[in-house]
């Protein structure tokens, strides 16, 4: 399971692993020299509807009760409140824990436990402890409740499964006749759920060590017989027991009676044709005296050298099958010696670990796909009937092998997600391999993620979302995105998040709404409040055709942040935009605020220029046109913009060369190509969202000091080229 070998007690509780029973030495990886695998797979034994993995709708946790011990420890209240200031720091929770268990006060220890596993459900250890706490308390109704959830919670748990079936075995009168077909039921139910772990062994061995208590010898071959498919650690010592426990029993005991009577019918067969060859070989040396029978044979009797004969034909077809498991053991072996932390625990996994996860489940992806070519597979499943364990038809037994069915693959899944309960990636996998097959399990798996594990990961929450809207549950991805922003307030990801759902929804009042809130709402933070602000703006003016509102929108966040350039930048772009003819002013009045505004001089540089080549291109008289450039040129002068207009370019155009006088007078050199005016294009602030080129992940740069390079103003006007006077 992946929980064995967990040797941490702050990652789940235990300080060293507890178990039911001793397990058995583990063996050396099968050896590469043996036959090839047979091609014709057959099932592994748990059916492929088993539950995989745990339904957050049917969990719960009992409730605190209140009434024992009085009043709580002294520094009780201390420690719960440190580690729910901080439900993201696992060692409080831990101090928490050790507190109540060191002073034995069950009230303290249920409400501790009750908080730490809504949070950490995946410390199978702790989920013991709870059990334990309330069995020793002489409550063990309420101890299998807790048995009950936790495996809710971690289906997969080898070790709780195990301590599970032991509190029963503690607990039920074993004399009632329900008592014996329960424990059977929850073996079938822990067999299901994590038979098919790696390290599943001590739970197939319990279970067959308990069906020979109870003197079912044909039961426990069976579960025997269901283990030999299943590639495990231990897988040769099961093989080992099936003998054992063959040659201790007569045949007909150990086998069904479908199989007995059929290899009994075959062997006696077999021994006919033997003693009449033998006979005939007899008659040809000696005659028989006349008046002398033949000798008789006891035709209802079973002998000894039959039930040999019987026992070798039962391993001659359990061979091919055990042949055939090794070799998936073979194969698996070295993907599960990579994995060196099955459990969960709150420390980060080195980058190997994460990668012999991604290695192991891109191997089981890939054999599924080899096999579903296979038209002739025929998976076979074990199940119950009242007190006896049906068994697999015998003629189906000899091409049995273990089958790589979509059960496996996501059972891999599921112990990947135990140890790797905290990455993102692992789950967002899972989602893809199942969203092909079904909606709804995938949706179960992104509750899973986002609900337990992952409530303060924003990236799943979005995919979460969109995975709704994708699939048409707009109400579902709005519940995901408002609870996201819930936890994490603030996260203008988010809120963006909400607007665009509902405007691609059609609401546009309420896409707008949510802007105007959060406008509101943060205009103590002036950066934020900015942002937010064009935001709503474009929408206004894009969506909503209301240039006025916008405008409005954008001279109230520059009442907040006049020296926010970005802010400037929108609004020219907003009257830029507009009429030309009916906008001349507003553009001009533009760029005064942003000259009188505490800007940067390259920045005010920048706005100069724009309304340069605005009022070029659009103002009717000339003299308005000089006016604005000899306007620009001072603004130049007085910022420095002379060097820099030098450094691009506007030397390169006249050559300076010196007259006979010593003088240095400008000659202009023909250019290489013809002429043309440089118009810059406008800065593409109002026009288009760069985040949506950049992804939602792009508003880092919001953050950052703007590169106005990108808006192609490098190279100051050439005007002066025999257009407009030397200044």
């Amino acid at each position: 399971m992946a929980e064995v070998g967990c040797e941490e007690m702050s990652g789940n509780g235990e300080l060293e692993e507890s178990s039911a029973m001793e397990a058995p030495e583990i063996p050396a990886p099968p050896p590469i020299e043996m036959a090839e695998m047979s091609e014709e797979n057959g099932s592994a034994t748990m059916g492929s509807e088993a539950p995989v993995g745990p339904d957050p709708a049917s969990f719960s946790i009992p409730p605190v009760a209140e009434d024992e011990d009085g009043e709580l420890p002294a520094d009780f209240e201390r420690l719960w409140k440190a580690a729910h200031d901080n439900p993201q720091d696992f060692t409080s929770w831990t101090d928490l824990l050790q507190y109540c268990e060191q002073e034995s006060h069950i009230t303290a220890s249920r409400r501790a436990l009750v908080a730490f596993l809504a949070r950490y459900p995946l410390c199978y250890g702790y989920w013991k402890k709870f059990a334990d706490l309330e069995r020793r308390a002489g409550y063990n109704n309420k101890a299998e409740e807790v048995c009950v959830q936790g495996l809710q919670a971690i289906p997969l748990s080898v070790d709780l499964w195990i301590h599970y079936i032991n509190l029963l075995l503690g607990t039920l009168d074993m004399n009632l006749p329900e008592s014996p077909k329960r424990i059977r039921s929850v073996f079938e139910d822990a067999v299901a759920a994590a038979g098919l772990d790696f390290h599943s062994d001590r739970l197939w061995d319990l279970y067959v060590e308990w069906e020979k208590e109870q003197g079912n010898m044909r039961n426990a071959a069976a579960v025997l017989d269901r283990v030999l498919k299943v590639p495990t650690q231990l897988y040769n010592t099961h093989y080992d027991k099936f003998k054992e426990h063959l040659s201790s029993h007569e045949p007909k005991q150990v086998l069904s009676p479908e199989e007995y009577e059929e290899l009994r019918m075959l062997c006696r067969q077999s021994q006919k044709a033997e003693c009449a060859e033998q006979a005939q070989e007899e008659e040809e040396e000696e005659e028989r005296p006349p008046g002398e029978e033949e000798p008789t044979t006891l035709e209802g009797t079973d002998t000894e050298e039959l039930m040999q004969k019987i026992r070798e034909q039962v391993l001659v077809r359990r061979d091919k099958v055990y042949q055939d498991n090794e070799g998936e053991v073979r194969n698996r072996w070295h993907y599960e010696d990579a994995i060196k932390r099955p459990y969960f625990h709150v420390k980060p996994l080195d980058r190997h670990q994460l990668r012999a996860w991604h290695s192991y489940l891109d191997w089981e992806i890939a054999q599924l796909s080899e096999d579903t070519k296979d038209p002739n597979q025929d998976p076979n499943q074990a199940a119950t009937e009242g007190s006896e364990v049906m068994t697999q038809p015998q003629e189906r037994l000899e091409d049995a092998a273990v089958a790589h069915d979509d059960h496996r693959v996501r059972i891999l899944y599921e112990r990947c997600l135990i140890a790797c309960a905290l990455y993102e990636e692992f789950w967002t996998r899972y989602v893809q391999y199942l969203e092909p097959q079904s909606v709804d399990e995938a949706r179960a798996v992104y509750r899973r993620a986002c609900e337990i594990h992952l409530i303060y990961k924003p990236n799943i929450h979005m995919q979460w979302a969109t995975f709704e809207e994708r699939h048409g549950d707009l109400t579902g991805a709005r519940r995901v995105l408002e609870t996201l922003e819930q936890n994490l307030p603030g996260l203008a990801v988010v809120r963006l998040r909400r607007a665009a759902l509902e405007r691609r929804a059609g609401q546009l009042d309420r896409s707008e709404a949510l802007l105007l809130e959060a406008v509101a709402e943060s205009k103590e933070k002036p950066t934020l409040h900015a942002f937010y602000s064009i935001k709503l703006a474009r929408l206004l003016l894009k969506l909503g055709r209301n240039p006025s509102r916008a405008r409005r929108v954008l001279h109230e966040a520059l009442e907040i942040s006049p020296d926010n350039d970005k802010l400037h930048l929108n609004l020219l772009e907003l009257e830029v935009s507009g009429d030309p003819w009916a906008s001349a002013e507003a553009v001009q009045e533009c760029v005064t605020r942003a000259l009188a505004a505490p800007l940067a001089p390259h920045t005010k540089i920048l706005f100069s220029q724009r309304g340069l080549q605005f009022t070029e291109g659009y103002f009717y008289t000339l003299r308005s046109v000089l006016s604005v450039y000899e306007g620009h040129q001072k603004l130049m002068t007085e910022l420095g913009g002379t060097k820099r207009g030098a450094e691009n370019g506007d030397e390169d155009a006249e050559k300076l060369i010196k007259s006979e006088d010593g003088s240095a007078v400008a000659t202009h050199v023909p250019p290489t190509m013809p002429h043309v005016p440089i118009t810059t294009p406008p800065p593409p602030v109002m026009g288009a969202d760069m985040s949506a080129q950049a992804g939602y992940g792009g508003y880092s740069s919001w953050y950052q000091q703007p590169q106005y390079g990108s808006y192609g103003y490098q190279n100051t006007w050439n005007y002066n080229q025999g257009y407009y006077p030397p200044s």
